[in-house]
């Protein structure tokens, strides 16, 4: 008797462990608000000679990192080949880190996934909400579920790679059980 009872409560210790798992990261709002904001978000590159991971990414804008001309937001669709990655000045072998805030105005639970090309780590509230440790063509990251506790301006950290041929990076967001939609320049600030 004692070893099912001890079956029992391990199963429904490992069942709410995995519930946990499940829940919804819970975003962080900036605090304080900002006051005010300028359109679209801040980016640092570099240009190493070459970056196949987000590992490399990292190392190559601590040591060679120059700021870029600031993004529109997060709705950057898939260049031609030779086009220049977001806004920088070459189209093959940049890292980035985007920063800056976005604007969520409807508390809940809502889905996010990214679209990228080539790595992408994500941070929105201070929660991992995006990432993609590799090379692809433009794809979706897997979609995780975020808790919105109010409206307002979230900080938004992206570490982000691009090695060959096109490049894109977006983000899409939606209320629980919707499809997730292309979210709007407009929601980005710095």
């Amino acid at each position: 008797m004692k070893f099912i009872a001890g079956a029992v409560s391990a199963a429904v210790i490992a069942f709410s462990a995995a519930a946990a798992l499940a829940a919804p990261l819970k975003l962080t709002p900036a605090n304080p608000q900002p006051s005010s904001v300028k359109p679209g978000l801040a980016v640092t590159y570099a240009y190493p000679q070459d970056v196949k991971s987000l590992a490399q990414a990292e190392w190559a804008l601590k040591s060679h990192g120059e700021p870029g001309r600031p993004i529109a937001g997060l709705d950057n669709r898939d260049t031609a080949e030779g086009e220049p990655t977001l806004t920088s000045k070459r189209a093959m072998h940049v890292a980035a880190r985007i920063t800056g805030y976005v604007r969520l105005d409807q508390p809940g639970v809502h889905t996010i996934d990214f679209l990228t090309n080539d790595g992408l780590l994500a941070r929105i509230g201070g929660q991992e909400v995006g990432k993609f440790d590799g090379r692809q063509a433009c794809d979706s990251t897997v979609q995780t579920e975020v808790e919105v506790p109010q409206a307002g301006w979230y900080p938004v950290d992206i570490l982000y790679f691009q090695r060959l041929g096109t490049a894109c990076l977006h983000m899409r967001m939606g209320p629980k059980g919707k499809r997730p939609m292309w979210m709007k320049n407009s929601a980005f600030g710095h």
